[in-house]
């Protein structure tokens, strides 16, 4: 009896095929390490963070179970809602900001011009810069003596020194300034990005049409990286509800004059590490944000969502 062609290597591949199948575990040797860092870094710090939101603990002591106390603490406390109001005004100001401006500037940086490659570093320059540091030199530059004031006094623009780090309103005005400078260069790498899928025979056509450069803009590319510009808007959004080293850096550890200008990141950090250290109800605000950094962000999923249809 004359065997089929192939018949060994096929019953070799079934082999094969056999022996995986019996080894399916091995791929997830490769992967424990990673699920076991996310694991021990992203899922644990949170389900004990929900869990801790529903009881009294604090640093020095265990809790006991109270149920959403801390909740109906934080929606009646004046602190959460004056900290929240600053987080969604920081929001709306800064995110906007960050959405058109460096798309503006990335189409600036575009130009083929000598030296732009100076320009495209020094804007990205920031960037790789400590929050730290950049707020301090901020907190230079603002300060009643520091180099704003300075030039403002010497041209008899004021009178007297600004108040930008002692006056709530200017405090926060003057931290969305310095959020949005470092955030610049960052989102203007997207945008460059972006701006390289365009099609040129698009412009190129626009031009023959008669079309200027803000028709051109407007008209084409705006509209070839609004995917683009909701994603920056998403993320902005997100680093917009977590700022906190700009308000600590300028505004000091009481968040400006009476705790005024804390964001909900700021309150977090001062009820859950401070006198009191109240690591339940500081739980409980972080669950909070969680909860509006969630509505943002599906808010910018159902808007990208849109735009595709």
């Amino acid at each position: 009896m004359t065997r089929a062609p192939g018949g060994t290597a096929r019953r070799a591949v079934e082999a094969e095929t056999g022996l995986l199948h019996r080894r399916w575990w091995v791929p997830y040797l490769f992967l424990a390490p990673g699920l076991l860092m996310v694991a021990l870094f992203g899922l644990w710090p949170f389900v004990n963070t929900v869990v801790l939101s529903f009881t009294d603990s604090q640093i020095l002591r265990g809790g006991t179970f109270v149920g959403f106390e801390n909740y109906t603490r934080a929606v009646t406390d004046p602190d959460f809602w004056v900290a929240t109001g600053n987080s969604v005004l920081y929001l709306l100001v800064v995110v906007p900001c960050l959405v058109f401006l460096p798309l503006a500037l990335a189409v600036l940086v575009r130009t083929e011009v000598p030296g732009i490659g100076f320009f495209r570093s020094a804007f990205y320059t920031p960037v790789i810069a400590s929050a730290v540091v950049v707020g301090l030199v901020w907190q230079w530059v603002l300060r009643s003596d520091g180099l704003v004031n300075t030039v403002f006094l010497g041209l008899g623009v004021v009178s007297e020194p600004v108040p930008f780090l002692t006056d709530n309103t200017l405090l926060l005005v003057s931290a969305m300034i310095v959020t949005v400078w470092k955030g610049l260069g960052y989102y203007m790498v997207f945008y460059l990005a972006a701006l390289g899928n365009v099609p040129g025979s698009l412009y190129e056509a626009a031009a023959l049409d008669g079309a200027g450069p803000v028709r051109r803009f407007l008209s084409i590319t705006v509209p070839q990286v609004k995917p683009m510009m909701l994603l920056v808007g998403t993320l902005s959004a997100i680093s917009a509800l977590r700022v906190f080293t700009e308000i600590y850096i300028l505004g000091g550890e009481s968040g400006g004059p009476g705790g005024g200008a804390r964001t909900l990141p700021f309150l977090i950090r001062q009820v859950g590490l401070g006198f009191s250290g109240e690591t339940g109800y500081a739980s409980a605000i972080s669950i909070l944000l969680f909860l509006l950094t969630l509505v943002f962000s599906l808010l910018g999923r159902r808007l990208s969502k849109g735009d595709e249809r």
